[in-house]
């Protein structure tokens, strides 16, 4: 007699896909009817928010020098502060002398 076989299961993709049920969030972006990711967007626009692409709140931090908006890279300060010249570094001290040799040895 031949076995009979278990039906196929469906993909893990198929499990992840959403629907978007009335009255649900939807993508603030415009035309977009996507279900809400993060941040008011659907997946495809959550990323481009993430790259500065989409939106005009960003993620980045900004420069913390007064008057500067760039984005901040390290500790605070946009590339181009980080930069800016430095007070001068206190000079290395000197060698210390040989060992005196002595005649008893």
């Amino acid at each position: 007699m031949p076995e009979k076989k278990a039906p196929a299961k469906k993909p893990a993709a198929a499990k992840a896909v959403k629907t978007v049920e009335v009255g649900g969030k939807t993508c603030r972006a415009p035309k977009c009817k996507q279900p809400v990711r993060a941040k008011g967007y659907c997946r495809k626009h959550y990323i481009g928010w993430r790259r500065q692409k989409v939106g005009d709140k960003f993620r980045y931090k900004i420069c913390s020098k007064e008057g500067c908006r760039k984005p901040a890279v390290l500790a605070g300060r946009c590339a181009s502060t980080r930069r800016a010249p430095r007070p001068p570094r206190r000079p290395p001290l000197p060698p210390p002398p040989p060992p005196s040799r002595s005649a008893d040895g």
